[in-house]
């Protein structure tokens, strides 16, 4: 194999991510404003503080001689291409994303990204969820992908109608309880 060609597999950092982060070919990366100040303080944290770090450490332990048994060198290494990684990921994610702030929106009781919407499953239970970007997801906090697929079955549905939804254990019925738009995170 050719290191071109390896390299142009490292570019494609899409290929890492777990299934639910990969965005689907020829899609937009919807993402709120929560989260992309998220990402960007992230990348900023890793160009400003750890890159710069990481070089230091890597150049010291250089200078400590023999390179092939040195931990602190070939670690070094690893962790900078790791951050490297990060980064061009990051700068991929944030050239690419569409910020939807979900206060700017006009009011609808229809389902869209943004969306918080309380709904009633059909075991009783009652649940709030935030539809999110892909970067975004809390399951914790009940922030859900846009392209789960709850969030596919909720999409364009309104307050009151009810969806059915199927999952691992079978089909269930969801009601839409309420939809509104809020500030989402932070």
């Amino acid at each position: 194999m050719s290191k071109a060609f390896t390299r142009e597999q490292d570019e494609d950092a899409d290929d890492d991510l777990p299934a639910e982060q990969r965005l689907p070919a020829s899609t937009k990366n919807y993402i709120t404003p929560a989260g992309w100040e998220r990402l960007r303080q992230e990348l900023n944290q890793l160009v400003k503080h750890e890159r710069p770090h990481m070089t230091q450490v890597v150049n010291w332990a250089a200078s400590n001689g023999d390179r092939s048994e040195n931990g602190d060198y070939l670690y070094g290494k690893r962790r900078l291409r790791e951050i490297d990684r990060r980064i061009r990921f990051l700068t991929k994610r944030l050239e690419i994303a569409e910020v939807v702030d979900p206060e700017r929106r006009e009011a609808t009781d229809q389902v869209f990204f943004s969306a918080t919407v309380d709904i009633l499953r059909g075991n009783g239970s009652e649940q709030t969820l935030s539809i999110v970007g892909v970067d975004e997801i809390d399951l914790a906090q009940g922030h859900i992908s846009w392209i789960s697929p709850i969030a596919r079955v909720l999409l364009k549905a309104r307050e009151g109608d009810t969806v059915y939804f199927r999952g691992p254990d079978g089909e269930e019925e969801i009601e839409i309880l309420a939809v509104r738009y809020q500030r989402i995170g932070d």
